[in-house]
């Protein structure tokens, strides 16, 4: 099976499950979906791990994020979605903090999201089709990256650092 014809959870607005599509018909017709994001952090608290993207990912390809996640699949929850993505992406088997849910919406990209974090200083393997390199950026640097709309960082990464940064109080 390709990706785009893996299935994938479809959402309404308000954030109910209604059924389920196939990956590239949810993104032919911008049908609301969930995701996860996953802030990896550093067990001291000073760092979070950002990396940049493949230039051949379907939705913002080889720019820069600090979040490890996806697609919620069909028939899946979110907290199984975060685990699969961490270690998918990361090679991280640990369990999610869950923190905090909101939306995304910009242009057909429109889904709802399930953000977490873990502590982390263990080794991380990047799964090569998705990520190009990856580093630990200190948080000061990540709430100013953020900031500044000519960085070249994904918006829906955007938009959680900039609410996570708000949730833990600034």
């Amino acid at each position: 099976m390709t990706v785009g014809e893996e299935r994938v959870a479809v959402y309404d607005r308000h954030g109910a499950v209604v059924g389920s599509a196939t990956r590239a018909r949810m993104r032919a017709e911008g049908l609301w979906h969930a995701a996860t994001s996953v802030l990896v952090r550093s067990t001291d608290l000073t760092a979070v791990y950002v990396h940049r993207r493949t230039a051949d990912k379907d939705v913002y390809p080889g720019m820069y994020d600090c979040w490890a996640g996806g697609v919620v699949g069909a028939g899946e929850s979110p907290d199984a979605a975060a685990r699969r993505e961490l270690a998918e992406e990361l090679g991280v088997h640990t369990e999610p903090r869950f923190l905090f849910r909101t939306r995304h919406e910009l242009g057909s990209v429109r889904f709802h999201a399930f953000v977490y974090e873990i502590r982390w200083d263990g080794p991380l393997v990047h799964q090569p089709e998705e990520i190009a390199a990856g580093w630990w950026m200190p948080l000061a640097e990540l709430r100013e990256r953020t900031g500044d709309p000519d960085w070249p960082f994904v918006p829906d990464g955007r938009q959680f650092a900039t609410e996570w940064f708000e949730f833990r109080g600034g």
